[in-house]
């Protein structure tokens, strides 16, 4: 009787119980009272005990009188404690000896007819964690003081999911003192708030009732309040809180909720090696044996090598191995994944009890317990010399998952790769060992080479195995010869030579080597690309020669550098060629004359400054065959000291009048002579146009020339002279100093008298000149 108790109301749950108070609580529940005479239930709901020293075992506590007015067929007592039991005669006696047991003490009592609570008040009994409340779900948030009233109520259970007939009583309200045509009013959740409708009262007689079925997954507790009102509505007493408990049945099924359920257990693992947890739950009260699960294995799949490889712990839900390591073996088993069928029971499992399953899948995992080993011992591989590539693919086996790094090979040239000409590399797909050329062999240095290649694992192995004489292996590669193209040395080939050399002269003889060393072969030299077309080349020695005036000034040379391409054919079949590269470095020598700019100048007629123009010389060759030039005027067609030239700096000179012309075009002879040894001249004719300058108008149309601005002009030929004065021949100023003018003796046309004559000026200016 106390074990049911025990299992119904709280494995392992020490009851504390409320302060001492002398009212009774009724609790009937499925009454059918066809005996009015009769009330089922318990014939004193309260008692008071006095805590002594030590409830003594065996000894009886006090009687409790149950009646269900059907004759007490097959009743049965459980109590709120486990130390304490209620013999068939109504007695209460401990179990054994005990101190203290709390403040209250309920004891339960039903048929199949009726079933009441009676409450032991403890007088003198110590607070113990864990109340009655907790156990029947009593929703009460704090402790009410109870008071003497004449409104008497008791704790209503129902049991959830009962059948038709509805209204059904459940209990009643007892107020022994209730004026006359006062009435009964029941409120609270379940009555007049939502859910409403669940329970009312009988205004007049107090009797309890429940309108339909109850879920205690949805609600387990309902608090109501009773109280009484007079004629108009007024409150007389209460309101007094009433609490209905729902009882729990056993209608909810276990349910594995956390899926899908996936462990992994390593082969070779000891027995009782803890794979996963499974674990399932119950909506039911887990207060009572609707919700106290059980664990079982129903199918295994597959169930080779043993049909039983797992165990699961019953009350926790552990799954565990229970076959031998070497049963566990993933590379003898015929699938490395189990299915287990798992099922869950309420009521502890017995028969009645409620069931519900899942799958539950366990892959055995892999150890690297399998050391790789080469299908053969040796391997021949070919490759021509020159080339690069994968020359062979070196084949394991491996027992091993190949999803894993224990089955992934790692190889390693240990022995025959000085030069590091070879590497080796794995094949993710198929695990092979891809054997590569990266440096292009030589046949003539060694058509053969032999190398030593171990392979492993990524993973390392398991301490029980180690690698052996099947995990390394020896690669004979065999070179082939082919015909190689000659090389040429140096390359590129570079000689410095002056321009204007004679034709014919021999610059070099090229030499280029055949790498086929034993075949013998003889060369032949050609010429592949001359863009100026001035070589030749001998094409049995591979002297070259010139066949044409080399010019260091040609659009083909580029910074004093000609550049030319060789070939090299051997006599092989098919024949090999090689290219070379020539670079000619041309020294300068002074085969260009200088030339002046510009060749076309104005001038006003009635100028007061007589400056004409400004003139500027360039010259192709380098220096010295350049500047300092010298101005001269060749010849004078006009009368003497008419025209005058007069020295700026190296490149520059100005050309001026010593009296006013008429208005005409002049044709003026200017000789420029290089400083090369020995110089060059050249003449050149610089056209002169008078004009007639007036009312800030230049008319040259009188002189029969092209109209040419004598500004523009003047301002062209400063502006060349800036570019190339040096510092010495600008005037220095400062960034707070103005520039002195330049040339300040020169007087400029009356058409620009307004303008800025400092316009022509230039001024050295952070080491620039300026106009």
């Amino acid at each position: 009787m106390v074990d049911a108790w025990y299992k119904r109301w709280g494995k392992g749950i020490i009851v504390n119980f409320t302060p001492l108070v002398v009212f009774a609580y009724s609790v009937l529940l499925l009454t059918s009272a066809e005996d009015l005479g009769c009330t089922p239930g318990f014939q004193q709901k309260v008692f008071h005990i006095d805590q002594p020293a030590e409830f003594i075992e065996d000894q009886a506590i006090l009687n409790l009188t149950f009646s269900d007015c059907k004759g007490n067929d097959k009743l049965h007592y459980e109590v709120s404690s486990p130390y304490f039991k209620v013999n068939n005669d109504g007695s209460l006696v401990a179990l054994r000896n005990v101190t203290a047991v709390g403040k209250t003490l309920f004891v339960h009592a039903r048929t199949r007819h009726a079933e009441d609570m009676a409450e032991l008040m403890i007088v003198g009994g110590k607070d113990i964690q864990g109340s009655s409340q907790d156990i029947f779900k009593f929703a009460r948030t704090s402790p009410v003081p109870r008071q003497k009233r004449s409104i008497v109520v008791s704790p209503i259970l129902i049991p959830e999911n009962q059948r038709q007939p509805f209204p059904r009583d459940v209990g009643k309200v007892v107020d022994s003192d209730r004026p006359e045509g006062s009435k009964f009013r029941l409120t609270g959740k379940g009555v007049d708030q939502e859910p409403k409708g669940i329970f009312r009262i009988n205004e007049n007689t107090g009797s309890v009732s429940v309108t339909r079925s109850l879920d205690r997954e949805m609600i387990a507790a309902y608090q109501l309040f009773v109280e009484t009102i007079d004629v108009n509505g007024k409150t007389l007493e209460g309101p007094v809180p009433l609490e209905v408990i729902v009882i729990d049945q056993n209608d909810n099924r276990p349910i594995f909720r956390e899926g899908p359920y996936v462990g992994h257990v390593m082969e070779g693992s000891p027995t009782g090696t803890t794979v996963m947890r499974i674990t399932a739950f119950d909506a039911d009260d887990p207060a009572t044996d609707n919700a106290l699960l059980r664990y079982n294995i129903r199918q295994q799949t597959p169930d080779r090598p043993s049909p039983n490889m797992f165990y699961i712990d019953p009350e926790k839900g552990d799954i565990v191995t229970v076959v031998s390591p070497a049963l566990l073996d993933r590379e003898t088993l015929e699938n490395p994944k189990y299915e287990l069928i798992i099922e869950a029971q309420d009521m502890a499992g017995l028969d009645v009890g409620l069931t519900g399953t899942a799958t539950a899948t366990i892959m055995i995992d892999d150890k690297n317990d399998h050391s790789p080993k080469f299908t053969k011992k040796e391997f021949q591989a070919t490759v021509e010399e020159g080339a690069v590539g994968v020359i062979v693919n070196l084949t394991v086996e491996d027992k091993d998952d190949p999803a894993t790094g224990a089955w992934r090979a790692a190889y390693t040239i240990i022995n025959g790769n000085p030069g590091q000409s070879f590497e080796i590399h794995t094949n993710p797909q198929s695990n092979e060992g891809m054997l590569s050329v990266v440096k292009p062999l030589d046949y003539e240095i060694s058509a053969f080479h032999t190398l030593l290649i171990k392979v492993e694992n990524e993973d390392p192995l398991v301490p029980e195995v180690s690698y052996g004489p099947s995990s390394t292996a020896t690669v004979h590669i065999t070179v082939l010869d082919v015909n190689e193209g000659p090389v040429f040395y140096p390359d590129p080939m570079m000689v410095t030579k002056q321009e204007n050399i004679s034709v014919g002269s021999v610059l070099l003889t090229v030499n280029a080597t055949d790498p086929d060393s034993l075949q013998h072969q003889t060369i032949r030299y050609s010429i592949y690309k001359d863009p100026a077309g001035w070589l030749n080349i001998n094409p049995i020695n591979g002297t070259v020669d010139t066949m044409a005036v080399l010019d260091r000034e040609s659009p083909f040379v580029h910074n004093s550098v000609y550049t030319a391409l060789f070939l090299a054919i051997d006599s092989g079949n098919p024949p090999a060629t090689g290219t070379g590269t020539l670079l000619i470095t041309l020294e300068d020598v002074n085969d260009n004359a200088p030339f002046i700019y510009p060749t076309v100048a104005e001038v006003c007629d009635d100028a007061k400054n007589l400056s004409v123009v400004i003139l500027g010389a360039s010259d192709k060759d380098l220096h010295p065959n350049t500047d300092p030039f010298k101005f001269e005027i060749h010849k004078q067609t006009v009368p003497d000291k008419v025209w005058k030239i007069s020295k700026i700096n190296n490149t520059h000179a100005l050309v001026s009048l010593l009296q006013n012309l008429n208005k005409a075009n002049y044709h003026l002879p200017i000789m420029v002579t290089d400083s090369g040894k020995p110089p060059m001249t050249n003449i050149t004719d610089l056209r002169v146009q008078v004009c007639s300058c007036k009312n800030s108008k230049v008319d040259c149309n009188a002189a029969g020339a092209p109209h040419f601005s004598t500004t523009a002009v003047l301002l062209l030929s400063l502006f060349s002279l800036a570019r190339k004065l040096t510092k010495a021949q600008c005037v220095h100023s400062t960034k707070t100093t103005s520039p002195e003018p330049l040339f300040s003796h020169m007087s400029f046309p009356k058409n620009l008298s307004k303008r800025k004559h400092s316009f022509f000026s230039f001024c050295l200016y952070n080491r620039e000149c300026y106009l």
